[in-house]
């Protein structure tokens, strides 16, 4: 089962978000995350999180975020984070969540959901494959 992050899940959430941090060898700083969390309660923010269970254990987490785009009247869904955690892998945890997003999306009239990946994560990319078109675009950043 699939939902949308509720307040009393912020134990389970944090503990899916730093392995997902550890999986990329990245520490974001503990205030980063008290306000990322806060910003996916809020209905004023464009960003939203999503938890995967199976009994009653979060499994994985997906976040996306809403934005406008130059080149659509709707607006275009950045999953930006996705993650199951190791050893559930491989169950279609990872697919259920990119489908929720799919429909969360749709009913939002986004016109598209993209995401990045990193090019070593080559598990994560048979999925990708499978469900989403590579556009051949190139990520550039630069960071301050």
């Amino acid at each position: 089962m699939n939902r949308l992050i509720r307040p009393e899940d912020k134990d389970a959430w944090l503990t899916l978000w730093e392995s997902y941090q550890r999986f990329y060898k990245v520490e974001i700083p503990r205030d980063v995350s008290e306000k990322t969390f806060a910003r996916l309660l809020d209905p004023a923010e464009p960003m939203f999180g999503v938890l995967a269970f199976e009994d009653d254990k979060p499994l994985g987490l997906v976040h996306y975020i809403f934005h406008r785009s130059t080149w659509t009247v709707g607006d275009y869904c950045y999953l930006q984070d996705l993650f199951v955690a190791e050893g559930m892998r491989g169950r279609s945890l990872g697919r259920t969540l990119i489908d929720f997003v799919y429909s969360e999306a749709a009913k939002a009239g986004a016109s598209r959901v993209y995401w990045l990946t990193h090019e070593t994560n080559r598990a994560a990319m048979k999925l990708y494959d499978q469900v989403a078109d590579r556009t051949g675009f190139l990520q550039y950043s630069k960071s301050f």
